[in-house]
């Protein structure tokens, strides 16, 4: 089966880069597989993830300047839709094309057909869109692969596509599938928007090389330092509190990002820089989850937190904000306890159960066992089995 997967990139470090690259490697042993992306070409690093050991095509789709003219034209539409027009199906349709000009849409639809590929898979919502506009003008069956909840998509305060709401409902329809990455994603797609869907876990994208022990004593939280997403200023604040308790117990936090600068100074204020270190992203990420004792998600939203998957497979128990997703991957599963999401308090007062359960050698027994169900070879199983549904 030839099966192309259209991104926007590859080739640069983030959670939907390096999913994308372990399926592909995966999906490529038994089909004929092609990575669409709009990476430069200078970007090209196929070792990054290691790609350079799979046989995988890649081309760099460079889109032309769109002319003058059909810019103001589509840019006019697009605030009048945003913020004028009522948004049914036919304006909805408008709306597409004009968020996704004729010449872009154009030179996609000529690259995806000269492919002949039986399944085209649009990697993220906007990839989505532009493949939902055109669905009927190419030869391939058409997946949407969303990598976020719906929440953060339409819900949160800082929702990125939470005006689109009716564009998603008459839009996506035009695929022939929508993969989602949660239970609960599935069932809001349905009452909220009338859209069916297939539900996918991400794979675990790294091979645990070490256990945990909860005799290190040391909490530990990954993730990109971005505009209160991840919840490490509340992370900081809770183990702040929960210090004043414990002298036992440290705090690791891998990341980079723009936060940075104001979670250093939260350290500096409550004068715990001994006990909590912030770490760099590094390749060997797995040296971090094996001197751990338990691993803490604070995040106020999340699409699908593979670092939790990642976590168990390591053996760490988990602490985790009650967010949807974080609720269907922990409870009644013996592998960790929920706090409520933003409360310090909470939080704090969960680290400190944790820190005294006697019972964390068995948690990380159950979160071991637990991962085998998103391994990449299960993963990829569903995979198959979805474009088989659809190809026969």
């Amino acid at each position: 089966m030839k099966i192309c997967f259209y991104c926007d990139t590859v080739f640069t470090f983030g959670g939907v880069q390096r999913v994308l690259a372990v399926l592909a490697k995966s999906m490529s042993k038994e089909h004929d597989i092609t990575i669409l992306t709009l990476d430069s070409p200078s970007l090209n690093d196929t070792t990054m993830y290691g790609l350079d050991a799979a046989n995988i095509h890649y081309i760099n789709l460079q889109y032309p300047k769109v002319p003058f003219y059909e810019n103001i034209l589509c840019k006019t539409y697009s605030f009048l839709y945003k913020n004028v027009l009522p948004q049914n199906k036919i304006l909805s349709k408008w709306y597409g094309y004009s968020s996704f000009s004729h010449t872009k849409r154009s030179l996609l639809i000529k690259t995806l057909n000269q492919g002949d590929y039986d399944i085209v898979v649009g990697v993220h919502v906007f990839l989505s869109f532009h493949l939902a506009s055109i669905s009927k003008h190419i030869k391939a069956r058409t997946v949407g692969w969303m990598h976020n909840s719906y929440d953060a998509f339409f819900s949160i305060k800082t929702s990125y596509i939470g005006n689109l709401k009716r564009l998603f409902i008459h839009l996506m329809p035009n695929l022939d599938k929508l993969v989602v990455l949660s239970k609960y994603d599935k069932e809001k797609y349905l009452k909220e928007l009338g859209i069916e869907s297939e539900v996918i876990y991400n794979p675990l994208t790294i091979e645990s090389k070490g256990i945990c022990s909860p005799e290190n004593k040391k909490f530990l939280a990954v993730g990109r330092f971005s505009h209160l997403h991840k919840g490490f200023d509340l992370l900081i604040e809770a183990f702040a509190s929960f210090a004043k308790l414990n002298q036992g117990w440290n705090l690791d936090i891998v990341g980079e990002g723009p936060e940075e600068e104001m979670l250093r100074s939260l350290i500096s204020k409550h004068h715990l820089e001994e006990r909590i270190k912030i770490h760099p992203f590094t390749k060997e990420i797995e040296q971090h989850y094996s001197s751990a004792s338990i691993y803490i998600l604070s995040s106020r939203w999340e699409g699908f937190p593979l670092v939790l998957f990642e976590a168990m497979s390591f053996g760490l128990p988990i602490i985790s904000s009650d967010i949807s997703i974080a609720k269907e991957i922990i409870e009644n599963k013996d592998v960790g306890i929920l706090f409520r999401c933003e409360n310090v308090e909470d939080l704090a007062n969960k680290m400190k159960i944790m820190s005294e359960c006697e019972n964390l050698h068995k948690m990380s027994e159950s979160a071991i066992k637990y991962t085998e169900n998103v391994n990449i070879s299960n993963i990829t199983l569903l995979w198959n089995r979805l474009f088989s549904n659809l190809t026969n």
